[in-house]
Parts: C-alpha cells; sequence; structure tokens
C-alpha cells in the first residue's frame, strides 16, 4: 500500500499538488488569556514561516468565509450556538448556570471575539471540504481547524466549534466514505463520538491513552451498530518515536485504505504529539510527523490536513510549515530564512529539532498486540460498505474571495517575545499543563472523564440528513 491507491487528476505521487491554503490575517490576535496553553499567534507564525520559505506562491490562497449560525448547527445545537454567539467577557459573571451547563469557563474560557474566532477556524475547514467536493483541487489545508474535542452540546479541551465534523458532513454531500485520521496526542474525541454509529465515516485516532485527557480511545472502543469496527483506537505511552509510531502508522493505515476504500481523507494534524510539547510526553520528530502527511498523501485521494493542538509554538509553526511542504511535494531547507518571528527560533534558527532521550515507555510486544487487534477488525470489513445514495443536498454556500497577496501577508507581531517560554500555572479541569525540565516524560494529569453520550452521536449521517437549525 505504500504507493496509495486512486489517483487524482494530478497524477502519482511524487507530482505536484494543487492546494488551497485558508487563512485569516486576523487569527493570531484572538487570546484565550494570560497562561493559556492554546496561542492561535502559532498560526500566523505558521504563516510568516509560509511566505518567507516562497510556499505562498505555490498555493492558492484563500481567507475563509466565516461559518453562519445554520452552518454550525448542522452539528452543533442551537441553543448552546446561540450562546457562543452572546457571551462575552463583560457578561459572563451573570450567566453561571449557562456556563456551568456548556463547559465554559477554565479550560474554555471566554475571550474577545471567541464567537468571530470559531466563525473563522470553521469557515476554513468547511471551505476546505466545499473545494475539494467541486475538484477545485487535491488538497486543502486549515491549519486554523482541527479542534477535535467539541461536542454537540459543550465545549471541551480548548474547543468550542467542531469544525472537523462539520467538515466530514459537507464532504458527505458528495463521497460515500469518509476517512478521519487523527495524530494528535490527545484522542479525537468528539469526532468519534458524532460518527459512532455509521460505516459512512472511518475514525481512527492514535493518542495518548491513560492517566491522560480525555481518557476515553481504549483500544476496544470500536464502533457500534453500523458504526461497528468503523472506529479504530491507538492506545499508546509516553515516549513513542519516529520507528515506532510508523510501525503501526503505516500497517494500519495502509489496510485501511485497502479495506475502507474512502473517496475523501481528512487528516488531523495535531503538533501535541511532537517532541517537547509543552502538554505532551511523546518523542515524535517534525519529520517523523510529517511522514504520516507524506503516507497519506501517497494514496492520492482528495485530503484536508487541519491543525489541532500544539503548545510549544515555535515547534508547531515549524512543524505545520514543513508538512504544508510535503503536501506541496516541496523538501525545505532546514536553515530558516529570516522573518518578523526569528527569534523565536534560536539559537539554531532551524526548522528541525532532535527528539529527546526520554524513554520509550512502548514496547514492540506492546505494538504488536496493538497492531494484531486493529488488522484484525479491519479484517472484519469484508469489503467497503455499500451506501445507496439519496439526492445530495446543496452545497453550504461559501461566497469565495481570493485574498490579496499583500493583505494576506499582513501579520501584527505579539509585544511579549517569550510568550511561548511562560509556565505560569494554569488551572483547568481538562487538559493541564505540567511543569518539568524541557525533556520530560510524564503525561499532563486530568480531572474527570468525559463520558460518550451517545444522544450526541449523529445518528443522522448514515442517512445523510443534515439538520439545518437556524
Amino acid at each position: 500500500m505504500e504507493n496509495g491507491g486512486n489517483s487524482l487528476p494530478s497524477g502519482p505521487d511524487g507530482v505536484k499538488r494543487k492546494v488551497f491554503y485558508f487563512y485569516d490575517p486576523e487569527v493570531g490576535n484572538y487570546y484565550y488569556g494570560q497562561g493559556h496553553a492554546m496561542k492561535p499567534h502559532r498560526i500566523r507564525m505558521t504563516h510568516a514561516l509560509l511566505a518567507h520559505y516562497g510556499l505562498l506562491q505555490d498555493m492558492h490562497v484563500l481567507k475563509p468565509i466565516p461559518a453562519r449560525d445554520k452552518d454550525l448547527c448542522r452539528f452543533h445545537a442551537d441553543d448552546y450556538v446561540s450562546f457562543l454567539r452572546g457571551i462575552t467577557p463583560e457578561t459572563q459573571q451573570d450567566q453561571a448556570r449557562q456556563l456551568k451547563r456548556f463547559n465554559v469557563g477554565e479550560d474554555c474560557p471566554v475571550f474577545d471575539g471567541l464567537y468571530s474566532f470559531c466563525q473563522t477556524y470553521a469557515g476554513g475547514s468547511v471551505g476546505g471540504a466545499v473545494k475539494l467536493n467541486h475538484g477545485n483541487c487535491d488538497i486543502a489545508i486549515n491549519w486554523a481547524g482541527g479542534l477535535h474535542h467539541a461536542k454537540k452540546c459543550e465545549a471541551s479541551g480548548f474547543c468550542y466549534v467542531n469544525d472537523i465534523v462539520l467538515a466530514i458532513l459537507e464532504l458527505l454531500k458528495v463521497h460515500e466514505r469518509v476517512l478521519y485520521v487523527d495524530i494528535d496526542i490527545h484522542h479525537g474525541d468528539g469526532v468519534e463520538e458524532a460518527f459512532y454509529t455509521t460505516d459512512r465515516v472511518m475514525t481512527v485516532s492514535f493518542h495518548k491513552f491513560g492517566d491522560y485527557f480525555p481518557g476515553t480511545g481504549d483500544v476496544r472502543d470500536i464502533g457500534h451498530a453500523s458504526g461497528k469496527y468503523y472506529s479504530l483506537n491507538v492506545p499508546l505511552d509516553d515516549g513513542i518515536d519516529d520507528e515506532s509510531y510508523q510501525s503501526l502508522f503505516k500497517p494500519i493505515m495502509g489496510k485501511v485504505m485497502e479495506v475502507y476504500r474512502p473517496s475523501a481523507v481528512i487528516l488531523q494534524c495535531g503538533a501535541d504529539s511532537l517532541s517537547g510539547d509543552r502538554l505532551g510526553c511523546f518523542n515524535l520528530s517534525i519529520k517523523g510527523h510529517a511522514e504520516c502527511v507524506r503516507y497519506m498523501r501517497s494514496f492520492n485521494v482528495p485530503l484536508l490536513l487541519l491543525g489541532g493542538g500544539g503548545y510549544t509554538i515555535r515547534n508547531v509553526a515549524r512543524c505545520w510549515c514543513y508538512e504544508t511542504g510535503v503536501a506541496l511535494g516541496t523538501e525545505l531547507e532546514d536553515k530558516m530564512p529570516q522573518h518578523e518571528y526569528y527569534e523565536y527560533f534560536g539559537p539554531d534558527y532551524t526548522l528541525h529539532v532532535a527528539p529527546s532521550n526520554m524513554e520509550n515507555k512502548n514496547s514492540r510486544q506492546i505494538l504488536n498486540d496493538i497492531k494484531a487487534k486493529l488488522l484484525d477488525n479491519l479484517s472484519k470489513l469484508q469489503h467497503a460498505p455499500s451506501v445507496p445514495f439519496q439526492e445530495r443536498p446543496p452545497d453550504t454556500e461559501f461566497p469565495e474571495a481570493d485574498e490579496d497577496q499583500d493583505a494576506i501577508e499582513r501579520w501584527e507581531r505579539e509585544n511579549d517575545m517569550d510568550v511561548d517560554d511562560e509556565r505560569k500555572p494554569f488551572s483547568g479541569r481538562v487538559k493541564r499543563e505540567i511543569f518539568e525540565p524541557e525533556h520530560k516524560d510524564a503525561a499532563a494529569a486530568r480531572e474527570g472523564e468525559h463520558a460518550r453520550d451517545m444522544d450526541t452521536t449523529f445518528k443522522e449521517t448514515a442517512s445523510l440528513t443534515v439538520n439545518e437549525n437556524n
């Protein structure tokens, strides 16, 4: 399966792909608050690297059209969307019950422009799905997206709106089967939960499992009813390195592509699985992480690349810049070009960083057992499911407008250049920051486990009926 599957118009692997890249110059201005690990500024840093490596000129650059209320309500409850639209830092003290109900306040704080931020990152992901549906591009990229923890009726794990679920629903208007792959260090629980009972979507998540947020994603969680065996979970332990990771990723994903035969793929590229991440405990290099992108690209199936976690922001920018190069089929020089955020990347000023010498707690035997179990589950799927098509719903109406190159390259510099190195306590009940030496080998603890609420499972997806609450 190394050589890929169905061919795109651009030809076999190794040939350039047509790439659409979604970016809003304002996205880096959103601020979760003092000491919070999630920093949208990392998206602006990534964009700066892309510009100075000369990658923007090789892509079709689009400013995302903000998602509307009715777009968000295709998955999310209308009262939750209404709450997000109305809540502000000034009014939150008067809405204590609503804040608790929707899990907003600590790990998912209220900040200026919260709803606009949700509209922006969701608009990029759904817009990418629309472009793929129309055959306008081979690969669409939205590094601001990938917020995989958000549920139908509540925020979770720094995520408010689940742009991935919305993008999958858009893809399902055209594609019989959609594959979702998640390489964030955290389990992709929100996406798995949404499609747990349907064979229209297969979800595959590689993640840290144990005393770690969100506490879900056991290898035994395989889907339910029509979705049985269409959820795959790859639970991993601290310190996994490139070789061990790929010893699972390629055989499993190769078999998935062979058996499930999706006609569209979403790859969530959470960068908190990199070595040295502020909240992470894996030991992947940027090249090891990007090898997942390279491998999924090789199947020549329409591909949507999304961001996700990533809390050592200089490394997030490095990773997503390099993976944009992988999408384009361009190998980037390690020596970093001068740019406005150059001082973040000292003292080496290189694109790649060496992994640490932390212990790999994933034994060969454990990895082989996980692989054997998942391959056995996949063997129970004799062939790709046959899905009767009904009348296709209309495309999400996004009036696309190409962003002028000069305008798209405007960035505002953050005042505190040491923002990436803050180690102030962050009290959150979901994702907690850990304070250890640079090369830590212990996971961030979590308090409370979010049980799967099967009532929110998106059963309508199987028959492709989309809830259009307004």
